[in-house]
């Protein structure tokens, strides 16, 4: 009998498939990559025509050893790894390192590790595609370059320990010009004016908004002016001067890409990108489900494409008529409405088999697997189902020349809905008033007037970054979890309250970034180089070309860096705080956590404090000094250094100025200086007199 080997990448992923495969095969895991750029060194012969230098990775001898033996042993080897351009490398790296015939028909790969898809994928085995390999490559080459060369940059400029990378470096420029966007944000005052209307029959009053004189649109910008408009709907009647009836749909949502189930863990399941691609890989390389044993119940996770395949579609679409009715299966495809370039190899996000539904297997899973496979299993079926439909009605409402309005719906049909429900689906969904018709005169129960301010944009999120990162096409579906775990584990950003925020040490080298090497953080740029490295991939592009129109203007923007940039001291400025065990005045000291005092005397005196930086503005609430605190993960805000007696804090840095309309305190938001008293909203110009 023939002796078959097949090679992957994890030993869950080598048990699953062990179960499918005859007595006959052995399957056996690589552990990830077995030959990688050395670490040591740039690891690119930039004479030599850029050619990479791979080496065995260290701790990999013994693995190595046993596959060697395994090879020698079977009649073929296949090469089972992920089917992505990472998984093709590394089956070249392993083809190379077992010294396997590069022309062989051994490359298998399978979207989903199921018993059918894994003997297909034997059946149709293939040579290694080494447009995938090279785009790979590619990317690796570049990454390396940019890592080996401006990091050591970031060294000699700040301190040891930093790093920079082609697509960390621009998600962290995203990030700091949201924070920019955000300081330098002035709001804006407005009113809204509501009127209640009492409907016969009907519990709850119907709410109109105000929209302005004769129906064209206003702002209203000040007190004044609502109790102006307030003034003239006195003593006037209300009479509807529009119904508009009709219906409106809801489409069902596509199945999960990589992108869009991080976003929807991290808003649902309030899971970390990092969390969310960890639980995925679990359900992808196989769980041990009670009376089947090791299954894969989830299609490969890294994928932008949105594509189901016909024997998956036609298994949900039996199964939803079964369970929820024909009338729920929509016959049409669901197909990407963006029209963006996908992998269209691969498949969407889905259930293997969805007979396997959450609450079957529930048993057989953590709580945190299930709310996971929960939320892939459910956006899968309701991707086939009907859309939701529902019955509308518009009213436009005068009064003395003033005009409201007001929209209701009721839901007819449920659709996919009954299966799945994001966020945005739970709408107020309210009655739809059939007893109203045009010329009715309201009864008005009550007129609101309310004062708001327009808000800065939100702070991003982990969901909304790899969203952006997505749409700007920065990066790919095996990247935006890596990057963001990158820039939180270096502290240039911290996480709070799900919010990203950018720390001093983050705004230090994004400015130099942004100084030195402004293309390699140029979001265009670097979108362009995705698209490039997808043109490797189909074979129009040569993956050296890249690198050697890439690399000359990478080495002369670090050699200008050296020569121009100033070095960023953050450290050892001298204090007025005495040291209370040898009295010398203690030093300004830079750590992990950001600036603390510490003794000059060190070794010999280990005494330290925390660092409180005053900025010469008085505490409002006791009269204290203003001082610059950190939270625990590293956000800056302005405390009362008589904290904790005292519990004064602002996010927004404090001025030395008072509002000349009410006496608070006024905050500096980039050249403005707006009051800090939220029902006051007075701005005036930056002076001379606010602190740097």
């Amino acid at each position: 009998m023939p002796r078959y080997l097949v090679i992957v990448e994890s030993p869950a992923k080598a048990k699953t498939i062990k179960k499918f495969l005859g007595s006959n095969y052995e399957v056996l895991a690589s552990n990830g990559h077995v030959r990688d750029l050395p670490k040591s060194q740039l690891g690119i012969d930039i004479a030599n025509d850029y050619e990479p230098k791979y080496i065995t990775i260290r701790g990999k001898g013994d693995l190595l050893a046993k596959l060697r033996k395994e090879v020698k042993k079977a009649d073929k080897v296949y090469l089972a790894t992920d089917p992505d351009r990472e998984g093709e490398a590394i089956s070249w790296h392993l083809s190379h390192t077992l010294k396997l015939d590069l022309n062989t028909e051994n490359r298998i790969v399978f979207n989903e590790i199921t018993k059918n898809a894994v003997k297909s994928s034997i059946k149709n085995a293939r040579k290694l595609d080494f447009n995938l390999i090279d785009a790979q490559q590619a990317r690796r080459v570049l990454d390396r370059m940019v890592g080996y060369t401006i990091s050591p940059l970031l060294w000699s400029k700040i301190k040891r320990g930093l790093s920079a990378g082609r697509v960390q470096s621009v998600a962290l420029r995203i990030i700091c010009d949201r924070e920019e966007e955000i300081n330098s944000f002035i709001p804006e005052e407005y009113w809204n004016i509501e009127a209640e209307f009492i409907i016969n029959g009907k519990k709850n009053p119907l709410v109109a908004k105000y929209i302005g004189k004769d129906k064209n649109k206003e702002v209203i910008g000040s007190q004044e002016e609502a109790d102006s408009v307030l003034s003239e709907l006195s003593n006037s009647k209300y009479v509807i001067k529009e119904i508009k009836r009709g219906e409106r749909i809801r489409k069902s949502p596509l199945p999960f890409t990589t992108s869009t189930l991080q976003q929807e863990a991290a808003k649902t399941l309030n899971f970390s990108t990092k969390k969310t691609m960890q639980l995925a890989q679990q359900l992808y390389e196989g769980i041990n489900i009670k009376g089947y044993g090791s299954i894969g119940l989830i299609t490969y996770l890294r994928t932008d494409s949105v594509r189901i395949s016909d024997e998956a579609d036609a298994s949900v679409k039996e199964y939803i008529e079964n369970v929820y009715g024909k009338e729920y299966v929509n016959p049409e495809a669901n197909n990407d409405r963006s029209g963006r370039r996908a992998q269209n190899a691969h498949e969407a996000i889905r259930p293997t088999n969805v007979q396997f539904t959450p609450a079957d297997i529930k048993e057989s899973l953590s709580r945190d697997q299930f709310r996971l496979y929960q939320l892939i299993w459910k956006r899968f079926v309701a991707s086939r189902m009907q859309p939701a439909r529902y019955e509308t009605t518009s009213i436009k409402i005068e009064c003395n020349r003033h005009w409201f309005s007001t929209s209701a719906s009721k839901l007819l049909f449920e659709g996919f809905l009954s299966a799945y429900q994001q966020e945005e689906d739970t709408e107020d969904v309210k009655a739809t008033y059939e007893s109203l018709n045009e010329g009715d005169v309201l009864n008005l129960k009550e007129l609101k007037k309310s004062q708001h301010f327009t808000q800065p944009p939100a702070h991003y999120t982990e969901a909304s970054l790899v969203k952006t990162l997505e749409e700007l096409g920065i990066g790919r579906p095996s990247t935006y979890s890596p990057t963001i775990s990158t820039i939180i584990a270096r502290r240039y950003v911290i996480k709070e309250n799900k919010n990203l925020y950018t720390t001093e040490l983050g705004e230090a080298v994004n400015d130099i970034m942004v100084k030195a090497f402004p293309s390699i953080v140029d979001v265009n740029f670097t979108a362009n180089m995705e698209a490039l490295l997808d043109c490797v991939e189909d074979g129009t592009v040569e993956w050296k070309t890249i690198v050697k129109n890439f690399y000359p203007d990478l080495e002369e923007a670090v050699k200008n860096a050296n020569e121009q940039l100033d070095k960023i001291k953050i450290a050892d400025e001298v204090s007025d705080e005495i040291c209370d065990l040898c009295g010398r005045n203690m030093v300004i000291k830079y750590g992990p956590h950001g600036k603390f005092l510490g003794c000059p005397g060190f070794p010999d005196c280990r005494n330290t404090k925390p660092y409180l930086e005053k900025i010469g503005v008085q505490c409002p609430s006791c009269g204290g000094d203003i001082v610059i605190r950190k939270t625990k993960k590293g956000r800056r805000y302005f405390g009362c250094s008589n904290h904790p007696d005292c519990s004064f804090m602002t996010w927004q840095k404090p001025s030395k100025e008072k509002c000349s309309k009410c006496q608070s305190i006024m905050l500096e938001k980039g050249n403005k200086l707006v009051c800090s008293n939220d029902t006051c909203g007075y701005v005036t110009s930056a002076n001379d007199s606010t602190i740097d």
